[in-house]
């Protein structure tokens, strides 16, 4: 079984066949006649006379797996159990491992690392509880907790679900930054239990990942937390996105030729992503801002039965509009979108300012399709890979955590977040800004350490730092 390198699609086909065939030999020789090459076939007996094996295969094109499914299904002595997919073989025994940092390979490293030379180590912390910082994981370790309510465009499929998403989350924070971060996912949905056992947990962390927490209670879980925890609690559905999006309108607005100022801007989607969006739009100088959800224009003189849309009304909606997205869409210069597919209308847009600019960020499926909205708007973003000006959290969370945990920040504040918008937007040259590029790619090197040092500052300047990063003071 070779190695080959110059295949772009790999799949697994579990087979069973008769021990005593030439069943195995024949399906890799089906595999080399359609191009394809078994790279590895891991053989497990089922009984004397029965065999299984996982065959990985490689091949040039996605269409050659069903040639060769095809064939080998015609093969005698043996049957094709089950088609493993590239994707869940990825995810087999999960994403993470821990590693040691230093080898233990002797009694002498056995009494350094455990006991008794640890008891020096427990006795300095316990002396200088700061110390925690430079002598533990804490340094450099991130929470990612979940209970497994709003998972991606999923739901509520609990806390062993979002096990795989919480594990690629810490993936990323690892990739991007170089932040160890442990996925936790709690069986629980009680707001009181969740503030109480990530407060439990809390010591061992520099900082705390809310994800994939159902609205409303979020809000408060983070609220909360951030009150009562001497570390950065920040819930990326929230704050991620808002800052993504800010950062990627300032440069539409210079695209355009606007003023966050001047414009205005409709929200559509008033839940965790919606509110907080806002609220970063606000503090980035945004003032004609309306929220709309199905029930319409979130307006100041309605009464709600839901706090945080109380809240949320007393800030936006100056001119006090009324009426659903299609009223007050209309002269709109801004329109961003954390709702749900096929809401915003061409007549709609055809209603917006001259030169409008488009967030359709709702996922898989945006506010309106780009195709059918690009000819009539100055700048298209959506949430997806596949178009143009991708709004994508993964350009703001690896970042942020890296400069509050180097800056020992007890808090991610307004000033730090306002500060990570600031540095993504800043990664784009002006020569080479344009309407297809606003927003840096995720993978240039550049991004996360703009928004670390951005970030660093920001907390000394707003008293949230322990450290100045620039002095390396406490």
């Amino acid at each position: 079984m070779n190695q080959l390198s110059g295949k772009s699609h790999v799949f697994t086909l579990r087979v069973q066949y008769r021990s005593n065939s030439d069943y195995l030999a024949n399906l890799v020789s089906i595999a080399e006649n359609y191009k394809g090459t078994v790279l590895n076939a891991e053989l497990k007996e089922l009984r004397t006379d029965l065999t299984a094996a996982d065959v990985v295969i490689s091949v040039e094109q996605p269409e050659d797996q069903k040639w060769i499914e095809k064939a080998v299904n015609q093969l005698s002595g043996g049957d094709i159990v089950e088609l493993l997919e590239e994707i869940m073989l990825l995810h087999k025994g999960g994403k993470l491992e821990t590693t040691l940092k230093n080898p233990i390979r002797t009694k002498d490293d056995l009494s350094k690392v455990y006991t008794p030379g640890v008891a020096k180590v427990c006795q300095a912390i316990a002396q200088d509880q700061a110390q925690a910082y430079e002598l533990t994981t804490k340094k450099n370790t991130v929470a990612v907790i979940s209970d497994g309510t709003a998972v991606l465009g999923l739901g509520d499929i609990g806390p062993k679900a979002a096990m795989p998403v919480m594990e690629g989350k810490a993936a990323l924070f690892k990739q991007f930054a170089n932040v160890d971060a442990v996925p936790i996912c709690l069986d629980t949905k009680d707001t009181e239990e969740i503030i109480a056992i990530v407060k439990a947990l809390a010591p061992t962390f520099g900082g705390i990942n809310l994800e994939d927490i159902s609205s409303p209670r979020c809000f408060e879980i983070e609220e909360r937390l951030r009150n009562e925890l001497d570390i950065p609690v920040f819930h990326d559905d929230q704050h991620g996105t808002a800052i993504v999006v800010l950062a990627g309108l300032l440069n539409a607005l210079k695209v355009c030729g606007k003023n966050i100022k001047d414009v205005k801007i409709v929200v559509n989607g008033v839940g965790a992503a919606g509110i907080s969006v806002s609220k970063m739009l606000l503090h980035a100088g945004a003032v004609n801002l309306i929220g709309v959800d199905r029930e319409g224009a979130i307006n100041r003189l309605e009464t709600y039965n839901r706090t945080h849309w109380s809240e949320f009304a007393q800030i936006t909606n100056p001119g006090l509009e009324t009426g659903g997205l299609s009223d007050v869409i209309k002269g709109a210069d801004v329109f961003i979108g954390v709702s749900a597919p096929g809401v915003l209308k061409l007549d709609d847009v055809l209603n917006m300012a001259k030169d409008p600019i488009v967030f359709a960020m709702a996922n898989p499926t945006p506010e309106i399709d780009p195709a059918i909205a690009a000819p009539h708007v100055r700048v298209m973003a959506t949430g997806r890979s596949d178009y143009p000006n991708q709004i994508n959290n993964v350009l703001c969370f690896p970042g942020i955590f890296r400069g509050a945990l180097d800056c020992e920040a007890m808090d991610i504040n307004d000033e730090m977040k306002l500060a990570a918008a600031e540095a993504i937007s800043s990664v784009i040259d002006p020569s080479e800004l344009h309407e297809k590029y606003i927003i840096p790619d995720a993978f240039d090197p550049r991004v996360v350490e703009r928004i670390r040092m951005a970030v660093a500052q920001a907390a000394f300047k707003s008293g949230a730092a322990r450290k100045n990063l620039l002095t390396g003071v406490n």
